[in-house]
């Protein structure tokens, strides 16, 4: 018998910001702002925003070292993104992702769509747990847009 198990989730989530898709987009995008409002406190990041490009997070968490990293499908300037992701706890496998993100232009400014589909390997992370701290860096994207310059 194996102790290994996959538990397969789908979650979304939909914030309303009041910037320009262009201006939510290019948080995405750019190396600095990204590195501010997802990666945060004492994580290193990288950002090599192209399809096929490499954005790695890396931080320590109960005295292991995470990684968070994704590598871009495809990329729609200020419409969509489409990555897949795997989250390693030291040298484990935690999970593998695979995320669309959309930027929906409204007259108040943009709705934003994140879908991720996920595969939670061995009970390393839950899918709660993920959609919490992906809802925690939207909120945090949230505050980095009141200091962005607008787009519209």
């Amino acid at each position: 018998m194996s102790d290994h198990t996959v538990t397969h989730a789908t979650f979304t989530l939909e914030r309303e910001y009041t910037a320009a898709p262009a201006t939510v987009f290019a948080a995405w995008s750019d190396p600095a702002t990204k590195a501010r409002w997802f990666a945060g406190g004492n994580a290193r990041h990288e950002l090599d925003f192209r399809v096929g490009g490499r954005e790695t997070a890396r931080g320590v968490h109960d005295g292991i070292e995470m990684t968070f990293e994704t590598i871009y499908q495809e990329i729609v300037p200020d419409e969509r993104l489409v990555y897949t992701s795997t989250m390693h706890w030291g040298d484990t496998v935690a999970t593998v992702s695979l995320t669309a993100v959309e930027f929906v232009a409204t007259e108040a400014g943009t709705r934003l769509v994140l879908t991720e589909h996920g595969a939670y390997l061995d009970g390393h992370e839950q899918p709660a747990w993920r959609e919490q701290g992906t809802g925690d860096q939207l909120t945090a994207l949230a505050k980095e847009l009141e200091t962005a310059p607008t787009t519209r």
